[in-house]
């Protein structure tokens, strides 16, 4: 690592315990917690994460990318954004594709995996019931999505991975709806910032078609030319 990614690297350290330790929305505990002692059958002998979700990737990403929340049965379980589930397996490909993992697939905190340039949070760090947050979880949640943007210093093109995300993305910045609107493949400015969009790499959008691979790999191909 080097000595310039040192500072923020030591920052993100102390803000993720921090996320790791909230404990703001009552509703999302419980139900973390309740997850976590049914879990899925084919996850029956593992200890799940069961706690608020931190960020993970490079210090010194140029490119953030954000998702909605933790899966349930996904991120809630492994402790890692995206790690352990079929919207990571998608996105883990492509980020493999584009240049920025390590590896093209992620099971486990522990799996050697790396993010070059890149670093992947969301805009909420608790499983939802309904994969939903509440207007006041979200906002919750609001200052962790802040403080990341301002510890990750050498970020340029933020990528919002579905409407809601691109929302409190939205909201952080203190940008208008009306001059962003979301759709895939989007791109707009605001500040320091280059805007993308796309398509949640969820099951519902990857299985039908909405989100291809060649679609989300146009967007990553299109962030690391706006990263330099």
């Amino acid at each position: 690592m080097s000595k310039s990614s040192q500072k923020p690297a030591v920052e993100l350290g102390i803000l993720n315990a921090e996320i790791a330790a909230c404990q703001r929305c009552r509703r999302l505990r419980e139900y973390g917690d309740e997850v976590a002692k049914r879990k899925r059958a084919a996850f029956a002998q593992e200890v799940y994460w069961a706690r608020p979700v931190p960020g993970f990737g490079d210090p010194e990403a140029a490119v953030i990318l954000i998702g909605l929340a933790p899966a349930a049965h996904g991120a809630h379980r492994t402790g890692r954004m995206f790690t352990g589930d079929r919207s990571g397996d998608f996105l883990f490909a492509a980020l493999y594709r584009a240049g920025f993992a390590s590896q093209t697939e992620s099971r486990e905190r522990g799996d050697g995996l790396r993010l070059r340039g890149a670093y992947l949070t969301a805009s909420a760090r608790c499983a939802p019931p309904d994969n939903r947050p509440t207007p006041g979880e979200f906002e919750n949640c609001r200052s962790f999505l802040q403080r990341e943007l301002d510890q990750l210093v050498n970020a340029r093109v933020l990528i919002s991975l579905g409407q809601l995300a691109h929302q409190q993305v939205l909201k952080i910045l203190g940008e208008r709806p009306c001059d962003h609107p979301f759709a895939h493949g989007a791109e707009s400015a605001a500040g320091r910032y280059h805007l993308l969009a796309s398509y949640h790499p969820s099951q519902q959008n990857t299985f039908t078609g909405r989100l291809t691979a060649r679609m989300l790999d146009g967007v990553l191909k299109r962030a690391r030319t706006l990263a330099g």
